[in-house]
């Protein structure tokens, strides 16, 4: 076991506790998303971790070894781990390649040049190798602090909403470098976020939080198919919530549907279109049925009166 969290207890303020009694475990070679709502605790769990934070009980085991935090280390954080948090802390008179060299060896010259190289490349800012770090965007410092993270080949990597701050078509290109890089090297990844669909292919493992506390630890397909509750399912995107009454007035068996899930059928429950409206690959249609307003989506324009199944 790579991590484990053991009976884990921290607040900010002593009035209110953030964790109590919080136990998790992470293999390794693994990549693992923790997600939840702003405020649920995930920045605060990556600091604690990293050892950023104390702790007032409980334990964390890296690798077999048990971390003391600030407490007991004279330098924030841990030995073979790295974690890119939303202040990415780079030299701002060195140059972009020197930034991402910074922690390599001086040893092999040769050998540091062709890394930092590779690592530009994974991150896509191979053009901007001697540029300094103040002529960059946000998102691409945040870029530049991945590749230097990477530089050491940790055990662990850690990253606080590593896609935050850039453009659609940059980040469809970083994470999909970015996650075979770190499984063709071995390196575990634990990435916050709040977009779960947009990386759910490279996910082992998700791990959801809700003010504080454990609501599920699954894989993503079951964490997707099964959520546990309504709160789990809003992290997807778009979905339909049913209360009790309404799953039994439309006889349903789970109380979510995505949108999706619900399909126009030649025979159904009628349902009237109130908004049909293109959204690229989908039409997004919203829909009454039963006094319920619903989402669905479909290849075809609606309009007028349908039937609708859920499936």
């Amino acid at each position: 076991m790579l991590l484990e969290i053991n009976n884990l207890f921290f607040s900010h303020t002593k009035e209110k506790p953030l964790f109590q009694n919080l136990n998790l475990r992470f293999e390794a070679n693994k990549i693992i998303a923790l997600a939840g709502e702003s405020g649920c605790g995930k920045s605060t769990l990556l600091s604690l971790v990293y050892g950023l934070l104390n702790w007032e009980s409980g334990e964390i085991i890296f690798d077999g070894t048990q971390l003391l935090g600030p407490k007991g280390n004279l330098v924030p954080g841990e030995a073979e781990m790295k974690f890119v948090a939303q202040n990415f802390d780079l030299m701002p008179y060195a140059t972009v390649a020197e930034n991402v060299g910074k922690f390599i060896s001086n040893i092999n010259l040769t050998k540091k040049r062709e890394t930092i190289i590779e690592l530009l490349e994974v991150v896509g800012l191979q053009e901007f190798a001697d540029v300094l770090p103040k002529y960059l965007s946000g998102g691409q410092q945040q870029r530049v602090a991945i590749a230097r993270a990477l530089s050491v080949m940790p055990k662990l990597l850690i990253l606080d909403e590593p896609f935050s701050n850039l453009d659609f078509p940059r980040k469809i290109e970083l994470r999909e470098r970015l996650f075979r890089y770190v499984k063709e090297h071995q390196i575990s990844l634990v990435i916050s976020t709040h977009e779960l669909q947009d990386i759910m292919p490279w996910l082992d493992q998700i791990v959801i939080l809700q003010n504080g506390r454990l609501i599920q630890n699954d894989s993503p397909e079951e964490t997707y198919k099964n959520p546990y509750n309504s709160y789990v399912a809003k992290l997807f995107g778009e979905v339909n919530i049913f209360n009790e009454i309404e799953a039994e007035d439309f006889q349903l068996s789970k109380f979510f549907y995505y949108p999706k899930g619900i399909e126009v059928s030649e025979n159904g429950i009628e349902a009237e279109v109130l908004e049909s409206r293109f959204a690229g690959n989908y039409y997004w249609n919203k829909m009454k049925a039963r006094n319920k307003e619903l989402v669905v989506y479909t290849d075809d324009k609606l309009q007028g009166s349908v039937h609708i199944s859920f499936i």
